[in-house]
């Protein structure tokens, strides 16, 4: 009886294209740091992280899923937001317990890292870089970063800038700190300019625009590890 009668102020709301069982993720996260608040922001991007549904953040913030999504429409009519069903969503990589002290597979192929708190961006390096044969791990918790990073010493680090609790230019900068991590590449994800240009005084390698394409994130990574392997060839000699 309560789940009908849900179901029915759910129909009076005009949702009926829209499953509460859907988790909204920030498809534009400039435009919408521009329409909320600077603590709205952090808020958001803390729980838009589609791991959530829309029942979810409902039950986290103790209100109505009506309410919840009502508030959240004008995003996700506006293509700021983005429902993605969540179990369509595709298992990311797990980070093994025994740490890879050469940050390569037994095949020899490089590591990727990604640390991205959006999920779907990290679903999208993974299909590039492993149909591509590298060997990819995904960090959707900026807070694990840098431990993760140590037990796997990647080749190559993929960074997005915005992200809750700590941002991107702190992890750069403590990862240039770190003796092991002094040469690693180290490529911003952004579409800010501005965003760009504090990137590199905290020491990234490079940059690479939202929303990522195979083509860009293989040549980034082919410039940055080729150099890498030329500048230890001339190193042996």
């Amino acid at each position: 009886m309560a789940a009908r009668q849900s179901w029915q102020i759910w129909q009076s709301a005009k949702f009926t294209e829209i499953s509460p069982n859907q988790a909204p993720i920030i498809k534009r996260p400039e435009d919408l740091q521009q329409k909320v608040s600077v603590t709205a922001y952090r808020q958001l991007t803390a729980l838009l992280n589609g791991q959530n549904s829309l029942r979810d953040l409902a039950l986290q913030m103790k209100r109505q899923v009506v309410e919840v999504t009502s508030s959240l429409l004008p995003f996700i009519s506006s293509g700021v937001l983005e429902l993605t069903d969540i179990s369509d969503l595709p298992i990311l990589t797990v980070v093994p317990s025994t740490p890879n002290l050469t940050g390569q597979s037994q095949s020899g192929q490089p590591l990727i890292a990604c640390i991205d708190d959006s999920r779907l961006v990290c679903q999208t390096m993974e299909k590039i870089l492993t149909q591509s044969g590298y060997q990819f791990v995904a960090i959707d918790d900026p807070l694990r970063a840098l431990a993760t990073l140590l037990n796997r010493k990647p080749d190559l680090i993929f960074l997005d800038l915005v992200m809750p609790n700590l941002n991107g230019y702190e992890i750069c900068a403590r990862l240039r700190k770190i003796p092991t991590f002094n040469d690693t590449p180290i490529v911003i994800l952004t579409s800010n300019i501005i965003d760009r240009v504090r990137a590199k005084v905290v020491g990234c390698s490079d940059y690479l625009s939202k929303p990522v394409k195979a083509e860009s994130v293989l040549a980034v990574i082919s410039k940055h590890l080729s150099c890498e392997v030329e500048d230890r060839q001339e190193s042996a000699i």
